[in-house]
């Protein structure tokens, strides 16, 4: 999965190099106010406020330790809306915060051990390239606050009890498609680190990374 993330970040530099020389030389070319009024209208600059709707796939790789671990406990993927903001505090800097949640379910050798909410808020410095084009390539990286909640998780007719939050890093590669001067296209992809601590009747049954990546199509708008 690292490997998949720097590939998609190299992959966005790539990207955002290619673009960013042709976008330089139309702006040195601009002469006519119709010529300037077109370069200042369109991608993105110091003060916008980017806002995202995406539909994304959580799929969780999964890690155990102990108990789980001989139970092959393993964390269902699942799709769900997710909504994020992004403040540009300078024409290439952003700072995103990602708002989403989801409930998936927990299967094990004993079958299927029931379902937990799951609710990641994520903060990411993010650098775009060529912002002020039409295809904006950024990267970002950041910390993750994980909250379970709603823990339906049972085994033996006991509730399994697993831990409140997690803290991790985040890591993230995408591309907005400009498609109107407000409206843009984006496809993303996150790595997310989280995990929690499991126990039956207060017996440590071990820890659960679940780590997931996060891919998602979506559209947005500049403010």
């Amino acid at each position: 999965m690292q490997k998949l993330i720097k590939t998609l970040a190299a992959s966005a530099c790539v990207l955002g190099a290619a673009f960013a020389a042709p976008a330089a030389n139309a702006a040195d070319a601009a002469t006519t106010p119709d010529a300037v009024t077109d370069a200042t209208s369109g991608g993105i600059h110091a003060g916008d406020w980017l806002v995202r709707l995406r539909a994304i796939s959580i799929e969780p790789n999964a890690r155990t330790s102990d108990t789980l671990s001989a139970l092959n406990v393993d964390v269902n993927n699942a799709i769900v809306p997710e909504l994020d903001f992004t403040y540009m505090i300078r024409d290439y800097l952003g700072v995103e915060l990602i708002l989403g949640t989801s409930r998936h379910q927990v299967t094990s050798s004993l079958g299927n051990l029931g379902g937990v909410g799951v609710l990641p808020p994520t903060l990411l410095l993010q650098y775009h390239f060529n912002h002020a084009g039409k295809v904006r390539p950024y990267v970002g990286a950041g910390v993750n606050y994980t909250l379970f909640y709603n823990n339906g998780l049972h085994a033996g007719g006991s509730q399994i009890s697993v831990g409140n939050h997690s803290f991790g890093p985040a890591l993230q590669a995408g591309i907005d498609f400009q498609v109107t001067k407000k409206i843009f296209a984006n496809v993303d992809i996150k790595k997310i680190w989280m995990k929690t601590d499991a126990s039956l009747n207060g017996a440590s049954l071990g820890t659960l990374h679940i780590d997931p990546l996060v891919v998602g199509v979506g559209v947005g708008m500049k403010f």
